[in-house]
């Protein structure tokens, strides 16, 4: 992978740049707002005061196809939607863009963008899945309604090994590994000998439906 660019430093732009730069990535952060831009100056490679709308400030950058660009403009559909084009023209292959609702998010992808993501939504949904199931620490969505997740056991599950709770013929849900507390390991495929304890964390894969069944 190339360098990442980030156009346009509002809270999701602004913190995607920084934790990326922070994990030892090549950033390239752009901004019309001065003040923003002086301070991203600390956490990216370079911080360019322009306007991530102007054809020729991108064109500048001299992106390459293997550069991943993340274009964050809150609502504005029609400065993404040009800026998107503009880099399918390049031939960029990385192009995730932000986008406040669906409707935007359709226009996106038919654009060119390779992921749009609705920060407000999916936050949301995390945080109705963590009210909704509280046992359930963290979702990994996949495709055709499956997903992954870590599970902290219900107390019915203590005690009992991975043999005795039948969660695949009687859930359809498979234990893919369980995270030990005490002591600190990942037991991955673990026996149907494996008796739960309270300490552990079942990872399981399922559809979304059958593991809300068995929390």
């Amino acid at each position: 992978m190339g360098r990442v660019i980030v156009i346009g430093l509002g809270i999701f732009g602004f913190n995607i740049a920084r934790d990326l730069y922070e994990n030892g990535f090549e950033v390239i952060a752009i901004d019309k707002n001065k003040e923003v831009i002086q301070k991203i100056r600390d956490f990216s490679t370079k911080a360019i005061l322009g306007n991530g709308a102007d054809q020729e400030v991108i064109e500048s950058l001299g992106i390459h196809p293997d550069d991943v660009v993340i274009i964050s403009f809150g609502e504005d559909l029609a400065t993404s939607t040009l800026i998107t084009l503009h880099l399918k023209e390049m031939k960029v292959k990385s192009i995730i863009v932000k986008a406040p609702n669906e409707d935007h998010k359709r226009v996106l992808e038919k654009v060119g963008a390779t992921e749009v993501i609705i920060p407000e939504k999916e936050m949301a949904d995390k945080v109705a899945k963590s009210l909704i199931s509280p046992n359930v620490l963290d979702y990994i969505p996949l495709s055709e309604g499956y997903t992954i997740c870590e599970l902290v056991p219900p107390s019915s599950f203590v005690g009992k090994t991975i043999g005795d709770l039948r969660l695949r013929s009687k859930h359809h849900v498979e234990v893919i590994a369980v995270r030990e507390i005490l002591p600190d390991r990942l037991n991955m495929v673990p026996r149907a000998d494996f008796m739960i304890k309270d300490s552990d964390i079942l990872i399981v894969i399922g559809k979304e439906e059958d593991i809300q069944k068995i929390k």
